[in-house]
């Protein structure tokens, strides 16, 4: 089973360049974030067409989470739990059955939280601790979990071109960095780490400053798995070609092959 994530900064720009990769790369099941669109305006057609069943979380203009899978997709669960205050729609979950076995599968898309010391920060960090409640319940289910999406946060420096361009950014805080540290302490594994150790593992790059020209690149996209999904690891990789692609998103595809 091939799981790929991708923040494709907006589902109805992005359509084409989509649809070209799921056509290339052939994954079985693809999280999207910012889709940028509410759920009765998601172009799900021609996703149906190439095979994918949609399920989407949506929010007018920002935001937005979706899972496409071909196969089976059962137990959906809309929203982080524990505030029932937060309408923003960042996170989905569901399970992707198939003859062989099942994977629980979440998309993602963890807060920005800048500017530090703001309400956003705060909101960020709050955010983490929910993600960490939910991926510790997670586990206690002891079945293939592939928590994937824009986690927004630079793990280590190793994780950044220019680690000093980002000191003062949200996404690059010991607070935040703390925060993913606990998710993968709870038992995750980082699958393209697991893979790929070293530097120039990078999965965004900005539109500004010719950074995908000059390589200035982050990760702040990750498959966090848990050990019954991680011991089913065959490969990881990341398609950073397509930020080479006309009209691309900022993000790049991810991606683990798991044996199921």
């Amino acid at each position: 089973m091939k799981i790929a994530t991708w923040n494709i900064n907006g589902v109805k720009a992005r359509i084409e360049t989509t649809l070209t990769w799921l056509r290339e790369a052939n994954p079985d099941v693809v999280c999207l974030q910012e889709i940028k669109s509410i759920d009765s305006n998601f172009p799900a057609e021609p996703f149906r067409d190439l095979g994918y069943q949609v399920t989407t979380h949506g929010q007018k203009g920002f935001n937005g989470v979706a899972i496409l899978s071909k196969s089976s997709v059962e137990d959906v669960m809309i929203g982080l739990p524990g505030d029932d205050d937060d309408v923003q729609a960042r996170y989905l979950e569901a399970t992707v059955s198939t003859a062989n076995g099942a994977v629980r599968v979440v998309s993602l898309y963890l807060p920005n939280g800048n500017p530090i010391g703001s309400e956003k920060f705060s909101y960020k960090l709050s955010w983490m601790m929910r993600l960490e409640a939910r991926m510790k319940a997670l586990l206690a289910e002891e079945m293939p979990v592939a928590v994937a999406g824009d986690y927004n946060v630079i793990p280590t420096p190793e994780d950044a071109k220019r680690p000093q361009a980002w000191t003062n950014d949200a996404l690059f805080q010991p607070e935040s960095r703390t925060a993913f540290r606990r998710l993968i302490n709870l038992g995750y594994y980082d699958a393209v780490r697991a893979t790929a150790p070293g530097p120039d593992q990078y999965t965004f790059w900005d539109y500004q400053a010719g950074a995908w020209q000059k390589n200035d690149g982050i990760r702040i996209d990750h498959i966090l798995l848990s050990p019954q999904a991680a011991d089913r690891l065959d490969s990881a990789g990341i398609d950073r070609e397509t930020r080479g692609w006309e009209k691309p998103s900022d993000h790049v595809p991810v991606w683990v092959e798991l044996t199921i």
